[in-house]
């Protein structure tokens, strides 16, 4: 029996299978509204047979937008256009909805990876960026604004309003995003975080912040809600943030309840030497899964079946994150179900297209179909 078709909880959430269909900017909203795009985008994923579906990171104010096409979700406006997507998916598919809570920082005000991605100057449709530090993201470009103590108090009330909102839209997991550089992982790291206050220097004081922001929101929802946390492993600069600070930081998140934790890398410095590769993120999951028993997601160039099968089955970790692979193939849950003997969900619409050799692939009620 495949172990990547088996359910798993995940915290009060039941999902199908180990498969999650990964939180992917689109840059594409307007004023951080969501539209058509994301009607036809997050509709056609959420129809994938996927065991959980991750809408993408969705900035908690104006400013922690990275680009002005960002997802938003600090707003009435903002929580109805959003709400106005899900309500329509959900009348053709029970997938499990996510949410990815984010504040860009110091990579905010910045255009678009298809227009270069560089930060986008003040008066030219850019906007001040913020961060535990005034130290820019690479050199050559304005810095941000080191965050006060008011501002930091905004911040925790700015994830808590957008947390509340998404759980009100029905979305069943909330995942904090500390991790590619953006505002809560620029506090772990040392590389963006010189802070001389009681959030900067040492371990403890740089994870202070991150923790503040996982218990402000943790104590708004339901005591029942899946609230996880996606972190950097490491920076992939020396003298960075790294594996061994971050399982520290894993094991703090575990302590103060911590339903899940989603492995990836890298995004705060633009010095990063990565060594690409298959699966080249794995590893760090199944070390902090390991260490902590959390209940881990990795992610990172896992396009293959056989090779999302041996992560779960080898206890690497307790599911797999898809993201280019799934925008490449929308159905890759249903071609990974075939070639290991695995069931997805299909839309009834979709059961006529059943491979003659699969009969089993939608489930029983497909079977016998005219």
């Amino acid at each position: 029996m495949s172990q990547l078709f088996t359910p798993f909880p995940l915290g009060s959430v039941s999902l199908k299978n180990r498969i999650v269909v990964s939180p992917m900017c689109q840059y594409s909203a307007e004023d951080g509204l969501a539209g058509d795009w994301h009607m036809i985008h997050l509709g056609g994923l959420a129809l994938s047979g996927a065991g959980l579906l991750f809408i993408e990171a969705s900035a908690v104010e104006p400013d922690g937008r990275i680009t002005p096409g960002d997802l938003g979700i600090w707003s009435d406006a903002t929580e109805a256009a959003l709400g106005r997507v899900i309500q329509a998916f959900r009348k053709y598919t029970n997938i499990p909805v996510a949410i990815q809570l984010a504040h860009a920082g110091r990579k905010a005000s910045s255009h678009a990876p298809w227009d270069g991605g560089q930060l986008i100057p003040i008066g030219r449709g850019g906007w001040q960026t913020e961060a535990p530090s005034a130290i820019p993201h690479a050199a050559g470009e304005h810095p941000p604004v080191a965050l006060d103590k008011a501002g930091l108090a905004r911040l925790r009330t700015a994830f808590v309003e957008a947390a509340k909102r998404a759980h009100r839209l029905g979305i069943e997991v909330i995942e904090l995003h500390a991790a590619h550089g953006y505002l809560l992982h620029q506090f772990l790291s040392p590389l963006s975080n010189q802070r001389d206050d009681e959030y900067g220097g040492s371990l403890e004081n740089r994870m202070r912040f991150p923790l503040e922001i996982y218990d402000a929101v943790r104590a708004a929802l339901p005591a029942d809600k899946t609230v996880g946390v996606r972190v950097s492993a490491t920076d992939w600069v020396a003298g960075g943030w790294d594996l061994e600070q971050c399982t520290v930081f894993a094991k703090a998140l575990k302590q103060h309840g911590c339903s899940f934790i989603d492995v990836s890398s890298g995004g705060v410095s633009p010095l990063q030497q990565i060594t690409l590769g298959p699966g080249y993120q794995v590893g760090f999951a199944a070390h902090i899964r390991a260490q902590t028993g959390l209940p881990t997601i990795a992610v990172g160039m896992i396009t293959e079946p056989e090779q999302a099968e041996e992560i779960v089955a080898s206890g690497q970790a307790d599911m797999v994150a898809l993201a280019r692979a799934m925008l490449y193939d929308p159905h890759w849950p249903w071609h990974a179900a075939a070639k290991l003997g695995g069931t997805v969900d299909a839309p009834q619409q979709y059961w006529r297209s059943q491979p003659r050799d699969q009969k089993a692939l939608f489930g029983p009620t497909s079977i016998g179909q005219r």
